[in-house]
């Protein structure tokens, strides 16, 4: 919960408008001042104060406790010009609240963190547990001194400036160990514990066992995922209780899903009480990985039989493929989403005109591997294999990477052994038709001209089946110099089947610096006007010019009823 505080009529408005934006998020502390602070510091995750950054202090100094426990807190000034982040910024969360306060209220964010203000991903933020002296090695790296990665396990780690040797280390490991001087470990949760237990078998038994192997593996405790079981142990105390103490989900699978895995020890028992021959090892494997610990059974002091079972297995890191639409051009119809997905990738993969559109949006240390025009499937290619070495990838393309794009060529290489996540863009048609007025406005059909990849015999044939039906028609890669009569052909088509004054609507480089646009009727276009920066949208027997705009009426039956 966010607790909203304010002092004044001017703080008031703007708090209310907070909370009419976030009414599941936020709570308002009415009274005095002092009182409403105190309370919401105790009872909230973070505070957004609209009050003077000197007065928040002042109040807020004798309730800290520290880093892990302190909410975030955000001060927005009188004027609600600016969005302050003052405490927690990390732990807290106060940065990201700053920025979402600030979109909302219109208001400046205000970012003091170091590794925030250069861009950089704190060390703290990556959502991984991080021990060792995280101080310097953050100091490290923004003061650009050599920071080595020791990946002991594969993990996709937004990006980091980091280097194959250096005075200082970031380590990923799932092993058992401290951290050396001016190291940091980072602890990916790489590891699965599968267990079984009969009926009644108390918590203390089984975390003593799941404690105990990981202990005697040398593996951390930190790095544990998940403890996965069979369905028919889905409400067994022990196990629920076990994973409850450990922090961890538990994950249940049928004994038909159990019984066809593979294991090296499997048993009698637990064919014939749940159904299976293995519960520990095959719940652990299930998912595959490298099983690490063989089932083992618990140990008790009574000298009575063990209760439960363990085994560990290491799954290896999925790699993350985000495949990002970045839009017709113009930096304002660039996706918040697709912001983030610039920001996350350690390794960016693209066409080089298209990565220097969003090179300033890169955090320090990603990788990028551009090529040119042409190289599509070796781009797609690049990408997939990035992310199967446990990498998290941004491939992008213009528009929607879906039309037209990358997002085919690379979900064409990619299996299921990596994730792979996709971002929507501003098409080029949605920019020009939002430039020409409301072409779109009934059923619509996006044909790309260019017979490099697909056979002219079937773009034709596509373009008489859009004519024939009626349907308003943008055109993609209409014209260039080695390709200039398919337009034409494409126009005589549709000529077709409507009228010489059918309203069609030329735009080029919609929403960039040099963007220009023109309506015109199919009749009077010249293809030769035409390259492949534009965009031809050709309009149904509908479609009108309405006060200069190209219209085509959606068909509301309460447009036709007599006034």
């Amino acid at each position: 919960m966010i607790g909203l505080i304010s002092a004044t009529a001017a703080g008031a408005a703007a708090r209310d408008r907070l909370a009419a934006a976030w009414p599941d998020r936020t709570r308002v502390y009415e009274g005095p001042v002092g009182d409403a602070v105190r309370a919401a510091f105790a009872q909230c995750e973070q505070l957004v104060c609209f009050l003077a950054t000197g007065a928040v202090v002042r109040l807020v100094a004798p309730l800290l406790a520290g880093k892990a426990s302190d909410p975030g807190v955000v001060c927005v000034d009188e004027g609600g010009r600016f969005a302050v982040s003052l405490l927690g910024g990390h732990g807290g969360g106060a940065n990201d609240l700053a920025r979402a306060v600030a979109e909302v209220l219109g208001a400046e964010p205000v970012v003091t963190t170091a590794t925030d203000a250069v861009g950089l991903s704190g060390l703290d933020t990556l959502g991984l547990p991080v021990e060792g002296d995280v101080a310097a090695v953050s100091r490290a790296l923004l003061d650009g001194e050599a920071v080595a990665l020791r990946a002991e396990v594969a993990w996709p780690l937004p990006p980091l400036p980091v280097t194959d040797e250096g005075r200082y280390t970031i380590r990923l490991t799932d092993r058992l160990a401290e951290p050396a001087e001016r190291e940091v470990l980072l602890r990916p949760p790489t590891l699965v514990v599968g267990v079984g237990a009969s009926k009644g078998a108390p918590a203390e038994e089984v975390l003593a066992l799941v404690e105990g192997a990981l202990r005697e593996a040398g593996l951390s405790a930190a790095s544990l995922a998940e403890l996965a079981t069979v369905d028919a142990k889905a409400g067994e105390r022990g196990i629920v209780e076990a994973a409850r103490r450990l922090g961890v989900p538990l994950v249940t699978y049928g004994a038909g899903e159990l019984a066809r895995v593979e294991v090296p020890n499997p048993s009698d028992a637990p064919l014939g009480a749940v159904g299976t021959p293995s519960v520990a090892e095959a719940a652990a494997l299930l998912g595959g990985g490298e099983l690490l610990v063989p089932k083992l059974k618990s140990q008790r002091a009574d000298g009575r039989p063990a209760m439960a079972t363990c085994a560990v297995v290491r799954r290896p890191g999925r790699g993350r493929l985000a495949v990002v639409g970045l839009g017709p051009g113009a930096r304002d119809l660039l996706t918040p989403r697709a912001t983030a997905e610039l920001r996350r990738a350690s390794v960016l993969v693209g066409l080089d005109q298209y990565v220097d559109q969003i090179r300033d949006l890169l955090r320090p240390g990603t990788r990028v591997l551009e090529s040119g025009l042409g190289a599509e499937e070796e781009r797609a290619r690049t990408a997939v294999a990035e992310a199967r070495r446990g990498r998290a990838v941004a491939l992008i393309g213009s528009g929607d990477a879906g039309v037209y794009a990358m997002a085919s060529p690379a979900l064409a290489e990619a299996s299921d052994d990596i994730d792979v996540v996709g971002v929507p863009g501003v098409t080029a048609a949605l920019a020009a038709g939002a430039i020409l007025g409301a072409p779109l406005g009934h059923d619509h059909v996006s044909i790309s001209l260019s017979d490099l990849h697909t056979p002219w015999e079937v773009i034709e044939r596509r373009v008489r089946a859009a004519a024939e039906a009626d349907i308003v028609v943008t055109f993609y890669n209409p014209r260039s110099r080695g390709r200039d009569w398919q337009l034409p052909k494409a126009l005589a088509i549709l000529a077709e089947h409507r009228e010489p004054t059918t309203p069609v609507g030329v735009v080029r480089n919609a929403s960039r610096a040099d963007e220009s646009s023109r309506l015109t009727t199919l009749a009077a276009l010249d293809p030769a006007t035409v390259d492949m920066m534009t965009v031809v949208t050709v309009g149904n027997t509908a479609t009108r010019e309405i006060a200069g705009r190209m219209v085509t009426p959606r068909g509301y039956r309460w447009q036709e009823e007599p006034q």
